[in-house]
């Protein structure tokens, strides 16, 4: 039998075909196909197939010239059986052919190996053998090797495009750049934009407020000399927060501060203000400088003092129901304290810095502070004169006691400025410590004491009665003991029993009778019309803090006896200021001006500005206005006159005493109101005195000309006005 190698081979049509036959030699195996550097295998021809470009296989391998014939296969085209996936399948291969891989490895083996090509639906003897691939590098085929076969010309798919590596550079570059410019931006809004906001965060916890108050502006006399000023002192204050042992505190301090050691203990209790623990507490105000030093000497954990102020009042009384006073706060409450509070306060300060918490409560350096500089207020130069004030106080108020009266007043007046040198009121209290008084002695009475006048306003009726040419200085007429009107009889104290009487006389003798029938003759319009003129029923503006106005009775109010009473002072309210101020325009040649208390204001720097220029107006005229003070002289000259008493060794003097009542809210009061008011030199006069005494009984020629005597004698011999050249004249009472 033949070998196995002998046996007869099937080509690819099925016949078969010797191993021998054309070779010339027996056992020798053909070449395999695609061996390097060899020649086609005698005697057969290799099955290998080669995938052409054009799709069909091929045989490849001749026999030797002479030993056979050269088979060539081709699979038809019209079947198109190639296989779809050889392609991938190459890839997947490395990208040569089956034949070209084999090859080698089989080559001693006397037998090609076959590589076959996925037909579609085809026989399997009828697969063409695949070609070998060319090799990488595009080597050409040695000699004896067959040339790899090309590929069909195919369109290949696309490749995905890969990302641009340069372009994913740029873009995160650009993200990184975004980033960091956006923390940069956010860094530099947080050191300089929002820097205060965030470091204000804990900045309240930390801060300490100390009020600088402003030094408050004093109050001077006329010359300069002090009424009520300001000085340095220290407040002592205290930490809740920080006190130890609050009891041990209260006890170290009561005596030093004279305050009850429980009250103490009370302010330094630990409490919230506004939802946070107070960290300070007034103890008290006003220390005395060496007093806080011996506080601070005692080094008491939560107890400090600091810069305040205090206001003196050096004459204590004097002047007190004019000049008020304040609270611990400087703060003006009465008197002209409060009415110019706005000018003497000025404008507090306050420094406001940075402290440690517990044991480091103290200023950091370095950190927050601010200080805002307090503004000193104005102070006022009042028309007060210092030694006439006294003295006046302490005339009226030793004429009180003598006629127990429950209240008193007196105003002395330059009557041709209008300037009010004293204005004394009974009782009186120590504005340097007010709490000690009753409201009822701080009252200026003044301005406040609201009276019905009562014969002292009989210079008015008289006054009008001349500028109106009812009467003249030599007018008499004859005058009875009583007159009705209405329902009501007026009587006079000095009987006329129906004689003819000078009007002098009427004046010296206070009148009543006579009084009204001059009234009747002006009547009540012109009446009105001058009590007006005489700056009656409106204040007087003179800076005092609640002056009252006084009011006259309209014309359509007044009743039957209204005519009666209207003339010799009733149903009148006035003040004791205002009849001064009317009497001031008879002295002043007939000539109103107002009254005023300050002279003028001194800034912070100095500088002077004279208080504004008081109202004036013309209501007599001089002549009348001197054949009044004329008339007016025979109270103090004519013998058993009501003023006898307020007459001055010396000096001329004219004036008119009244009886009245006190009103209050309208009502009268129990008592009598007995007045004087009066002027000298009468010739000339220079000044005004209005003395008001509420005792339970007594005219005003027993309870108050006296102390008007007494008052206008200082005043004269203070200012230095020579006596009266020539002696007052003589009056005839009865003509």
């Amino acid at each position: 039998m033949p070998s196995r190698s002998e046996e007869p081979r099937r080509d690819a049509t099925g016949s078969r075909r010797g191993s021998s036959r054309g070779s010339g030699e027996r056992g020798v195996p053909p070449r395999a196909a695609g061996e390097r550097g060899g020649e086609p295998g005698i005697g057969g021809i290799s099955d290998a197939r080669a995938y052409t470009p054009r799709g069909r296989t091929i045989r490849e391998g001749a026999g030797p010239a002479g030993g056979g014939r050269a088979e060539q296969r081709r699979t038809p085209r019209s079947s198109r059986s190639q296989d779809p996936f050889r392609p991938a399948l190459q890839v997947l291969d490395g990208g040569r052919s089956a034949a070209t891989r084999t090859g080698n490895r089989q080559g001693g083996a006397g037998r090609a190996t076959v590589v076959r090509t996925v037909a579609d639906r085809a026989p399997r003897d009828e697969r063409a053998p695949t070609p070998p691939r060319r090799r990488a590098g595009g080597r050409e085929p040695r000699r004896g090797e067959r040339p790899a076969q090309r590929r069909p010309s195919r369109k290949t798919p696309r490749p995905p495009r890969l990302a641009d590596p340069g372009r994913r550079l740029r873009l995160g570059t650009a993200l990184v750049l975004s980033l960091f410019v956006a923390i940069g931006i956010r860094l530099v809004v947080l050191q300089a934009v929002d820097t205060p906001a965030y470091a204000d965060g804990g900045l309240a916890d930390r801060l300490r407020t100390v009020p600088l108050p402003a030094p408050r502006g004093a109050i001077y006399d006329r010359d300069g000399a002090t009424l009520a000023q300001s000085v340095e002192a220290r407040y002592v204050y205290a930490d809740p927060t920080r006190v130890e042992d609050i009891p041990a505190t209260a006890r170290a301090l009561s005596p030093l501060l004279g305050i009850a050691a429980s009250d103490l203990a009370e302010k330094m209790r630990p409490r919230k203000r506004y939802g946070v623990d107070s960290q300070f507490e007034y103890l008290a105000r006003g220390v005395d400088v060496e007093r806080a030093r011996e506080i601070q000497a005692l080094e008491l954990r939560g107890i400090y003092t600091d810069r305040d102020e205090r206001r003196e009042v050096p004459g204590g009384d004097l002047a007190a129901n004019l000049i008020g006073f304040t609270s611990t706060d400087m703060d003006g409450l009465e008197g002209l304290e409060a009415r110019y509070d706005d000018l003497l306060h000025g404008e507090n300060g306050k420094r406001v810095f940075e402290v440690g918490l517990g044991k480091l409560a103290a200023p950091i350096p370095g950190g927050y502070s601010q200080t805002t500089q307090a503004k000193p207020g104005s102070s006022l130069v009042l028309t007060i004169d210092r030694d006439l004030q006294y003295r006046t106080q302490q005339i009226l108020s030793e004429q009180a006691k003598t006629v127990q009266a429950s209240t008193a007043a007196a105003v002395v007046l330059d009557a041709r400025t209008g300037e009010v040198l004293a204005q004394a009121s009974h009782p009186t209290y120590n504005a340097a410590k007010p709490a000690d008084s009753d409201w009822t002695d701080r009252e200026d009475a003044a301005t406040s004491f609201v009276v019905d006048p009562g014969s002292v306003h009989k210079a008015i009726t008289f006054g009008a009665a001349l500028q109106e040419g009812v009467i003249t200085p030599e007018t008499s007429f004859p005058v009875a003991n009583a007159i009705r009107k209405g329902d009501t009889w007026f009587r006079d104290t000095h009987l006329a029993n129906g004689r003819r009487m000078s009007v002098a006389g009427m004046m010296a003798y206070s009148s009543n009778v006579g009084t009204i029938q001059i009234a009747d003759k002006l009547g009540p319009e012109r009446l009105l019309d001058y009590q007006q003129r005489f700056g009656l029923g409106t204040k007087t503006n003179v800076g005092m803090p609640g002056e009252a106005s006084g009011r006259l009775l309209p014309v359509e109010e007044w009743s039957g006896s209204s005519s009666g009473s209207v003339p010799i002072g009733h149903s009148v309210d006035a003040t004791p200021l205002q009849m001064a101020a009317a009497y001031a325009a008879i002295a002043n040649d007939g000539t109103y001006v107002q009254p005023r208390l300050v002279k003028e204001v001194i800034d912070p720097k100095g500088k002077r500005t004279p208080a504004e220029d008081p109202v004036t107006r013309q209501v007599l005229s001089p002549a009348n206005a001197a054949a009044l003070r004329t008339m007016m002289e025979a109270v103090t000259t004519v013998e058993n006159a009501t003023g006898v008493a307020a007459a001055i060794p010396g000096y001329r003097v004219a004036g008119k005493t009244g009886t009245g009542y006190r009103l209050v809210n309208g009502k009268k009061q129990p008592g009598e109101v007995g007045s004087f008011i009066g002027m000298a030199p009468a010739e000339n006069p220079r000044y005004v005195i209005a003395v008001f005494v509420h005792s339970p009984g007594g005219g005003g020629g027993t309870v108050a000309a006296p102390a008007f005597r007494e008052m206008m004698t200082f005043t004269l011999r203070h200012f230095k006005v020579p006596p009266s050249s020539e002696p007052a004249p003589k009056y005839t009472v009865f003509p």
